[in-house]
């Protein structure tokens, strides 16, 4: 059976027959009479070095026939290495090739390749140093986050991907249909009759599982969400995704500041993981990517949150010594240089804006007493900007049905969301955090398209 090369690292153990298995970075081949294979298999950054000597059976035939790319499988000792640059290398008794790679049409060679044109490879790209630490920090980020809400008592629920509702009122959603696209049935004013489609009324693929968890939450107290959602915006920059991961816990009988205590702690309990766990990937990006993208996590999973009202935030961002490019007024949606400006400039750290004009945010957010706001929070990051977003949601019936009609929304179509404010309503809050967003913090990659397996995003569709 297989031991894999992470394991063989950091086992104590020496001079034992061992199985590994995997693809074969070099090969060099010394006068000696054996040859140098570096093999990966995934579960590291680091290579293990196969000691392959002229005497097997197979060494004529296929060992020399290696180039990057093969996959082969090697039976052999586990020894302490007498050469530099690693402590362990295994001395081959057995070598069986179960692909070959051809050396010139193999992309992934000893050449630099950049990520653009990786972006055009997806299905080989996690062969490569980069994106398989992204891989190996995804992998823990996901787990963690699981871990973190499973140990407070929070269950994970399943919410649908096909959706009649559209939970930011953005309309920019991508439309599931079986109608034919040339010919649909309409009504007699000219509308498409959605009532002979698949689900009989217009369906779309989801923007957001929060909906559907309030309902589970206002049952089964603290649950959360975490699957894939999907917005039709037409935007190529490197912050937008056409399909990603959403993380969006709801607590029922919880306000604002349990929202706010919630979303600091998650963060500091991923930063932390991430630390522990994937030291060897991170320094990599420290080193190759991003300088200091260490330093940044370890500052912030101890760092305290501040936190600050938008209308302090605005009255602070109007008093800068700056000019920004988009002139600070209350009442505007704030821009990453305001966000970062408060982060890096204002408060050092990760800060909590909470309280926003109730016209820039979205319908369900609870109305506060003042008639201007609502409460709602971002948790802003230095060199980023927002990384969450929530909000104790609006759990009054009659202002609820108000808010929805002046947004130019039926409240008919949202029967099953009043329902909750109709059968036992409670305080409730939750919030939403981007995953890939996360992960592009935590390695410091430059376009969100690299760290997710397959981007989706306009005219981007390889695999």
């Amino acid at each position: 059976m297989k031991t894999r090369i992470n394991a063989l690292l950091t086992s104590p153990k020496r001079d034992i027959p061992v199985q590994v298995a995997g693809w074969v970075r070099t090969r060099r081949d010394s006068k000696g009479g054996f040859s140098f294979i570096e093999l990966n298999d995934g579960s590291c950054l680091a290579n293990l070095q196969i000691i392959a000597p002229a005497t097997l059976a197979n060494y004529e035939k296929d060992v020399l026939n290696l180039h990057p790319g093969a996959s082969i499988r090697v039976e052999g000792l586990l020894v302490a290495s007498s050469g530099s640059g690693q402590s362990i290398e295994v001395k081959a008794d057995q070598l069986t090739v179960y692909g070959f790679s051809d050396p010139l049409a193999y992309p992934l060679g000893k050449q630099k390749i950049n990520f653009d044109r990786l972006r055009e490879l997806p299905h080989l790209r996690a062969r490569t140093n980069t994106f398989g630490a992204i891989a190996r920090v995804r992998d823990v980020l996901s787990y963690e986050l699981h871990r973190f809400f499973h140990e407070r008592g929070f269950f994970y629920v399943h919410t649908p991907i096909i959706t009649s509702n559209d939970c930011e009122g953005a309309g920019a959603m991508f439309q599931v249909t079986t109608l034919d696209p040339h010919k649909p049935p309409r009504h007699a004013d000219g509308k498409v009759d959605y009532a002979q489609d698949f689900f009989g009324a217009k369906t779309s693929l989801t923007v957001s599982g929060q909906l559907e968890g309030e309902t589970y939450a206002c049952a089964m107290g603290d649950i959360y969400t975490f699957g894939p959602t999907f917005r039709a915006e037409n935007s190529n920059t490197r912050r937008h995704l056409s399909e990603f991961w959403m993380v969006e816990p709801e607590m029922a009988f919880a306000d604002l500041n349990d929202d706010a205590l919630l979303a600091e702690a998650f963060l500091r309990h991923l930063f932390q993981a991430v630390l522990a766990q994937c030291g060897a990937d991170l320094q990599f990006f420290d080193q190759r990517v991003l300088p200091g993208v260490v330093a940044r996590l370890e500052r912030l999973a101890t760092a305290p949150f501040g936190r600050v009202t938008y209308t302090e935030a605005i009255r602070l961002l109007e008093a800068a010594p700056v000019t920004f490019e988009f002139p600070v007024k209350w009442g505007m949606d704030l821009q990453s240089e305001h966000e970062r400006y408060l982060a890096e400039e204002v408060f050092k750290g990760p800060v909590v804006v909470t309280d926003y004009p109730a016209e820039i945010k979205a319908f369900y957010m609870r109305r506060n007493p003042d008639g201007k706001t609502v409460a709602a929070m971002d948790v802003l990051l230095p060199e980023v900007g927002e990384i969450i977003g929530g909000s104790q949601r609006e759990e009054r019936l009659e202002v609820l049905e108000g808010v929805l009609r002046d947004a130019g929304l039926n409240p008919a179509e949202y029967g099953h969301y009043l329902d909750l404010r109709r059968y036992g309503s409670v305080p409730h809050a939750g919030f939403g955090l981007g995953f890939e967003r996360l992960v592009q913090f935590c390695t410091g990659m430059h376009n969100i398209r690299d760290v997710i397996p397959y981007p989706r995003a306009p005219g981007c569709m390889r695999v």
